[in-house]
Protein backbone atom coordinates (compact mmCIF):
# COMPACT_ATOMS: atom_id res chain seq x y z
CA UNK A 1 0.00 0.00 0.00
CA UNK A 2 1.34 3.49 -1.09
CA UNK A 3 2.22 6.00 1.73
CA UNK A 4 -0.26 7.98 1.00
CA UNK A 5 -2.87 5.81 1.46
CA UNK A 6 -2.29 4.83 4.56
CA UNK A 7 -4.00 6.73 7.80
CA UNK A 8 -1.00 5.47 10.37
CA UNK A 9 2.50 5.93 9.29
CA UNK A 10 5.45 4.25 11.22
CA UNK A 11 8.67 6.19 11.89
CA UNK A 12 10.30 5.38 8.06
CA UNK A 13 7.08 6.60 6.47
CA UNK A 14 7.66 10.23 8.27
CA UNK A 15 11.26 9.96 7.48
CA UNK A 16 10.82 9.24 3.92
CA UNK A 17 7.98 11.78 3.65
CA UNK A 18 9.89 14.57 5.42
CA UNK A 19 12.76 13.55 3.97
CA UNK A 20 14.98 13.71 7.43
CA UNK A 21 16.77 11.04 9.13
CA UNK A 22 14.84 7.76 10.89
CA UNK A 23 17.07 8.99 14.24
CA UNK A 24 15.78 12.54 13.46
CA UNK A 25 11.94 11.05 13.47
CA UNK A 26 12.46 9.26 16.85
CA UNK A 27 14.12 12.06 18.49
CA UNK A 28 11.46 14.38 17.57
CA UNK A 29 8.93 12.16 19.25
CA UNK A 30 10.37 11.22 22.14
CA UNK A 31 10.73 15.15 22.85
CA UNK A 32 7.09 15.94 21.70
CA UNK A 33 8.46 17.69 18.67
CA UNK A 34 6.13 15.75 16.39
CA UNK A 35 2.94 14.60 17.15
CA UNK A 36 3.35 10.75 17.48
CA UNK A 37 2.04 7.46 19.84
CA UNK A 38 3.39 4.55 20.99
CA UNK A 39 1.87 0.90 20.37
CA UNK A 40 4.45 -0.91 22.61
CA UNK A 41 8.17 -0.11 21.37
CA UNK A 42 7.09 1.00 18.05
CA UNK A 43 6.34 4.83 17.20
CA UNK A 44 3.25 5.42 14.91
CA UNK A 45 1.74 8.96 13.57
CA UNK A 46 -1.18 9.75 12.09
CA UNK A 47 -0.66 11.02 8.42
CA UNK A 48 -2.87 13.92 9.05
CA UNK A 49 -1.42 14.85 12.04
CA UNK A 50 1.87 15.30 10.62
CA UNK A 51 0.17 17.18 7.96
CA UNK A 52 -1.51 19.41 9.96
CA UNK A 53 1.79 19.68 11.94
CA UNK A 54 3.43 20.97 8.64
CA UNK A 55 0.71 23.76 8.15
CA UNK A 56 1.33 25.00 11.46
CA UNK A 57 5.13 25.28 11.37
CA UNK A 58 4.59 26.90 7.67
CA UNK A 59 2.19 29.10 9.45
CA UNK A 60 4.38 29.92 12.19
CA UNK A 61 7.70 30.46 10.27
CA UNK A 62 10.71 29.33 12.09
CA UNK A 63 11.41 30.20 15.43
CA UNK A 64 14.71 31.20 16.40
CA UNK A 65 15.57 30.06 20.39
CA UNK A 66 17.28 32.94 22.01
CA UNK A 67 20.47 31.82 23.74
CA UNK A 68 20.48 32.95 27.63
CA UNK A 69 22.19 36.31 28.08
CA UNK A 70 24.98 36.35 30.97
CA UNK A 71 25.00 38.95 33.44
CA UNK A 72 27.99 39.43 35.78
CA UNK A 73 26.94 39.66 39.02
CA UNK A 74 29.58 40.42 41.72
CA UNK A 75 32.26 38.89 39.47
CA UNK A 76 30.17 36.02 38.76
CA UNK A 77 28.42 34.95 35.69
CA UNK A 78 24.43 34.32 35.94
CA UNK A 79 22.19 32.75 33.83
Amino acid sequence: MARQEKEIWDAKDVAEYLRVHLFTVHKYAREGKIPAFKIGADWRFNRKSIEKWIHEKEQGGAKVEKPHSQEKENGLFKE
